[in-house]
C-alpha cells in the first residue's frame, strides 16, 4: 500500500503535509490548510475526490504556514501568516483555519489583526472539484472527463457533473461571500486587535437536488457526530501509562490512529470495521483488516467481531476471473463508491488474495476466546466451513497439500500474499519467481486455520470434525518441514514457485511461521539466528529480505524495507518459542524508531543498516497512519506482557518481560471478554486488580490452540473445563 507520511515528512503529498481521516473520508493539505491542486491533495468522501482545489489568499497572498496542529484525527488547527508586501518582515495578520472532516468538510476561518490600525482585507477562497477516484488521484493517471456546471446561487456554489451516466456534485456553502463560479471572496474590514471569522461547509451534493444536510449535529453539549462517536471510543478502550514516556506517547498514537480508521459497514452501521491505511486505503481489506483487528484485540475485541462478520457477508459465492472471486475465498479488498469499477479487477469488490481467507478462519478462533455471546460466533461458523472448502478445491489446485496463488486475469495481481508488489517474491540470485505460488507463511496461515477450527468442532463435542482437521493440520505441517526447510541454508524457503522449486531468498516471511507453530522445534533456533542476522536485521527492524540476496534494496517496497507489524508477527513466534531476548530487542528497536516520526509508525521505512544512517529513513509513499503499522506497538508490548485472554476457559494469562528500559507499566480499563480490569506491570512483575469472579489469572502463555487440541485428545472432558 502507498501513502505518505503526513505530518513530518517531504514528497509526493508536498512538504509537511497533513491528513486528517474520519471513516473513509479524509483530507490532504499543506500545512497552511491549502489543497494544491499541483499535489495528490483533496477531500475525499467515499473514494471520490469531491474538492481537488481550496486556497485561500488575503490581499493576493497565499499564507505563509507557521504551525499545523491536529487536535483530533479528524480535526486540525492551521495557523498562518500573510507576508507583507512593504519589504518589512513581521506581519500584522494572522489567519487560522480550524478544519474538520466528516461527510465533507467544515471550516472555520479567521483573520486577525495584531497592528494598530484598521486593515482591509479581500479574502478569497479558489475552488475546483475534478470528482476524480482515489485510484486516479494515487497513481496520476486521471482518466475521466466529467462535464462540469458551475451554479453560483446566494450563500453557496454548487458543482455538477455526468460522466457516462454517472451523476455527482458537491455543494459548498459560503454564507456572505461573493461566489463566483470557481471563487468565493469576503471583503472585510479587521479592526485594530479584532478579528475577522466566517465558518463554510463542502459536502457532497445529492443526485437531482442543490439542497443538503448539515454538516455537524451538535448535541446539547455543542459535539459533533464525530466527536461523541470519538468520546464513546475513548471510553472504551485502555488508559496507559507507562514510565517511559517515549514509549506512552507511541502507544497513546496508536491508539489514536486504530480509532482514526474505523469505519462503518454501509449495509450495517452497527458493525465498525477497520480500513487498511490513509491516505489511499480507507476502505476494508481483507488481510490488512483481519491482522489488524487481530493485534487490537487486548485494545477493542469488537473490531475484530465486525470485521469478520463483514467479510462474511461479502464471501466468496461465484467464480468470477475478473474480480478472481471464488466460492468461500475471502475479498482482497473492497471499494464503496460507484465509480470504483477502476479498482483491481474492474469491480467493486477484488478477490485476489491467497492469505485473507485461512486467516479469516484463524481469526474466528481467535475471537471465539473473548468472551462473545457464543450465538454471535456461532454464526460464523459456516462461513469458516466455506472458507476451509475454498483452502480444499481452489486454494490447493493441484493437490499437493500446498496453498499456492496465480491470478487470474492479466489486471489482477501479480503476487497475492502480504508482499503484493510484481517484484516481491524472488529467488536468491534475484530471479523472479513464476506461479503458481505456494509461500511459505500462507502454509503457516492454513495450519493455524486447520487448528483454530479443529478446537471450535471440539469444544462443540464434534469430535470426527477436530480429528479430521488435525489430521490435515499435522500432514501440513509434516510436508512443509520437509519441502520448505533448506538444510544447507538453515532457513525456509520463501515459497515453492510452479515447478515446485523451493525460492531460495531468505526473507522475512518465514517469521510468520513462528507465531502459528508450524515451525519444528529444531529448526526454530537456526531460523532465529538467521532472522536476527546482521544481514536481516538493521538495527531498526527485521528487513524484508537479507542484504545478501541479489534482489536486495534497502528503498525498496518489499525487497529490504522494514515493515513494523511483519516485525510485531515476528516478535509474537519468538515469544512463541521462548526467543525472548531477540523479541525484547525486535520491540526496543521499532519503539526507538517511532520516536523519529512524533510517535507513529508508518507502514515501512527503508532497510539502511542503523550504523551506517543514525535516523530511520523514511520510504518515501509509505501510509500514515496505517493500520497493521498502528496496532504494532501494542502487540509489541502486549507480547512481551505474555498478556492474553480465554474468556470460555475462565482465563486470564499475564507472565510479563519487559524490559527495564520500558518502566513501570499501569493500564486501566483492559478488556477482557467479562469485564475490564486493571494491570500494573514492572519488568517480570505484575499485579491486577477488579478480576471478575469468572476469570482466573494465570501465569506462563495462554494455550495455543495446537495446546488445547492436544489436551481435548488426550483427555476428552477437559472441553468441558471453563
Amino acid at each position: 500500500m502507498a501513502g505518505w507520511n503526513a505530518e513530518t515528512a517531504a514528497g509526493p503529498l508536498g512538504t509537511g503535509a497533513v491528513t486528517l481521516v474520519e471513516g473513509s473520508s479524509f483530507c490532504i493539505s499543506l500545512p497552511n490548510g491549502d489543497i494544491e491542486p499541483s499535489y495528490p491533495h483533496g477531500v475525499f468522501v467515499q473514494d471520490t475526490r469531491i474538492l481537488s482545489s481550496w486556497t485561500l489568499t488575503v490581499n493576493g497572498q497565499r499564507l505563509e504556514p507557521l504551525a499545523a496542529e491536529t487536535k483530533e484525527p479528524y480535526r486540525a488547527l492551521f495557523v498562518s501568516r500573510v507576508p507583507r508586501t512593504d519589504g518589512y518582515a513581521d506581519s500584522p495578520l494572522l489567519v487560522e483555519r480550524l478544519r474538520e472532516v466528516g461527510a465533507g468538510i467544515l471550516e472555520r476561518i479567521t483573520v486577525r489583526n495584531y497592528s494598530l490600525s484598521p486593515v482591509e482585507c479581500v479574502i478569497r477562497l479558489s475552488v475546483e472539484a475534478d470528482f476524480a477516484d482515489v485510484f486516479e488521484v494515487k497513481e496520476a493517471r486521471i482518466e475521466r472527463q466529467w462535464k462540469e456546471v458551475h451554479r453560483p446561487e446566494s450563500g453557496s456554489l454548487t458543482i455538477r457533473a455526468v460522466w457516462e451516466g454517472v451523476r455527482k456534485g458537491v455543494v459548498v456553502a459560503a454564507a456572505g461571500a461573493d461566489i463566483g463560479a470557481g471563487t468565493l471572496t469576503y471583503r472585510a474590514v479587521v479592526e485594530p486587535a479584532g478579528d475577522w471569522e466566517t465558518t463554510l461547509t463542502v459536502v457532497p451534493a445529492a443526485e437531482g437536488s442543490s439542497n443538503f444536510k448539515p454538516f455537524i449535529h451538535p448535541d446539547d453539549r455543542g459535539l459533533s457526530r464525530r466527536d461523541v462517536r470519538w468520546r464513546e471510543w475513548v471510553t472504551r478502550i485502555p488508559v496507559l501509562h507507562m514510565g517511559n514516556h517515549a514509549i506512552e506517547r507511541t502507544l497513546q498514537r496508536s491508539y489514536d490512529d486504530l480509532g482514526a480508521l474505523r469505519i462503518e459497514d454501509p449495509e450495517h452501521p452497527e458493525r465498525v470495521v477497520v480500513a487498511a491505511g490513509a491516505p489511499w486505503f480507507m476502505t476494508l481489506f481483507g488481510r490488512d483488516s483481519l491482522w489488524t483487528s487481530l493485534m487490537a484485540l487486548p485494545v477493542d475485541p469488537s473490531l475484530a467481531l465486525g470485521t469478520l462478520q463483514t467479510l462474511a457477508d461479502r464471501q466468496g459465492r461465484v467464480v468470477d476471473r475478473m474480480s478472481e472471486e471464488e466460492p468461500g475465498k475471502i475479498l482482497h479488498e473492497v471499494r464503496l463508491d460507484v465509480s470504483s469499477g477502476l479498482a483491481l479487477g474492474g469491480k467493486s469488490a477484488y478477490y485476489g488474495s491467497v492469505d485473507a481467507t485461512p486467516l479469516f478462519v484463524m481469526m474466528l478462533g481467535a475471537v471465539s476466546r473473548w468472551g462473545f455471546a457464543p450465538a454471535t460466533t456461532d454464526a460464523l461458523i459456516p462461513h469458516a466451513d466455506r472458507a476451509l472448502a475454498w483452502i480444499r478445491d481452489y486454494g490447493d489446485k493441484d493437490g499437493d497439500g500446498f496453498v499456492e496463488y496465480a491470478r487470474l486475469n492479466d489486471q489482477g495481481l501479480i503476487n497475492q500474499g502480504w508482499k503484493d508488489s510484481w517484484d516481491g517474491i524472488n529467488f536468491a540470485d534475484g530471479t523472479l519467481a513464476e506461479g503458481p505460488i505456494a509461500l511459505c507463511e500462507v502454509q503457516a496461515y492454513v495450519y493455524g486455520a486447520y487448528m483454530s477450527r479443529a478446537w471450535m468442532a471440539y469444544d462443540a463435542g464434534d469430535e470426527t470434525l477436530g480429528a479430521e482437521l488435525v489430521d490435515r493440520a499435522e500432514r501440513l505441517k509434516k510436508r512443509f518441514n520437509e519441502q520448505f526447510w533448506l538444510p544447507e541454508r538453515g532457513y525456509y524457503a520463501v515459497a515453492l514457485d510452479g515447478k515446485k522449486r523451493p525460492v531460495d531468498a531468505c526473507a522475512s516471511n518465514m517469521g510468520h511461521c513462528l507465531w502459528f507453530g508450524i515451525v519444528d522445534e529444531d529448526k526454530a533456533p537456526l531460523v532465529v539466528e538467521r532472522l536476527m542476522s546482521p544481514e536481516m536485521f538493521s538495527g531498526w527492524g527485521i528487513r524484508t529480505l537479507a542484504s545478501d540476496m541479489a534482489a536486495y534494496n534497502p528503498a525498496s517496497y518489499h525487497n529490504g524495507s522494514v515493515w513494523p507489524h511483519d516485525n510485531a508477527i515476528i516478535a509474537m513466534g519468538l515469544m512463541r518459542y521462548g526467543f525472548v531476548e531477540q523479541a525484547q530487542r525486535i520491540a526496543t528497536a521499532l519503539l526507538e524508531a517511532a520516536e523519529y516520526t512524533s510517535g507513529r509508525l508508518p507502514e515501512l521505512f527503508c532497510g539502511f543498516a542503523r550504523d551506517h544512517l543514525a535516523e530511520p529513513v523514511p520510504y518515501p509513499t509509505a501510509c500514515s497512519p496505517q493500520a497493521w503499522a498502528a496496532t504494532t506497538p501494542i502487540t509489541l508490548v502486549t507480547s512481551l506482557m505474555r498478556y492474553d485472554v480465554h474468556a470460555s476457559r475462565g482465563g486470564v494469562w499475564l507472565d510479563p518481560m519487559l524490559p527495564e528500559s520500558f518502566g513501570r507499566l499501569h493500564i486501566t480499563n483492559a478488556p477482557t471478554g467479562r469485564g475490564p480490569i486493571t494491570i500494573d506491570v514492572f519488568g517480570s512483575t505484575a499485579r491486577v486488580r477488579g478480576l471478575p469472579k469468572d476469570l482466573t489469572l494465570h501465569r506462563g502463555h495462554r494455550p495455543w490452540m495446537t495446546e488445547l487440541v492436544q489436551q481435548v485428545r488426550q483427555h476428552p472432558k477437559s472441553r468441558q473445563e471453563g
